[in-house]
């Protein structure tokens, strides 16, 4: 059996994660990790998928129901490393007027500071005419979170001028 990345993308619609499983689960597929989010009016699945078959039949068995979905779909052949779950130590969260480069920013200061995103989520609320932009980390902090607090000085410091405001909290996790 060989493991598949494989992504969907189109406009929401209910019925779109009932579909596709069903539609691996009878192929005998089986799922590992997956990622799922309504994205802009837009749906997005990444699916570890399991497949006794090659890319050619996998995708001769979801092209069919992806295209009755209005769905993209892209598949690739990876490598399935289950049970390598990394936990996050730290919660950076960024909130403030949207506007260009703040995602770039912010992530290549703490990458600089050896911080490893594992999870980011972002939003844009407010208006159209006062868009403001919310986005959320969670990752490891190899170096620890006074790195983090002092690779981001400056972006706080200049945030705080133009609007924005970033914060950085470690996470506490009970493990057994």
């Amino acid at each position: 059996m060989n493991w598949f990345m494989l992504t969907l993308v189109g406009e929401d619609r209910p019925g779109i994660v009932a579909k596709i499983t069903a539609t691996l689960f009878q192929a005998g597929c089986n799922l590992g990790e997956a990622t799922m989010a309504r994205l802009g009016g837009n749906f997005t699945v990444m699916l570890m998928v399991q497949h006794a078959g090659t890319l050619d039949s996998l995708h001769a068995l979801i092209d069919p129901v992806a295209r009755e979905l209005g769905l993209h779909a892209h598949a690739d052949l990876i490598e399935g490393h289950l049970h390598r779950h990394l936990i996050p130590d730290v919660r950076v969260t960024v909130y403030g007027a949207d506007r260009s480069g703040i995602v770039a920013q912010v992530t290549g200061a703490l990458t600089a500071a050896g911080f490893n995103i594992l999870d980011l989520q972002s939003d844009v609320g407010g208006s159209e005419a006062n868009p403001v932009y919310i986005m959320t980390m969670e990752g490891q902090s190899r170096a620890g979170i006074e790195a983090l607090e002092a690779a981001l000085a400056a972006l706080k410091r200049d945030g705080a001028r133009d609007g924005i405001e970033v914060d950085v909290q470690p996470i506490e996790t009970l493990i057994g």
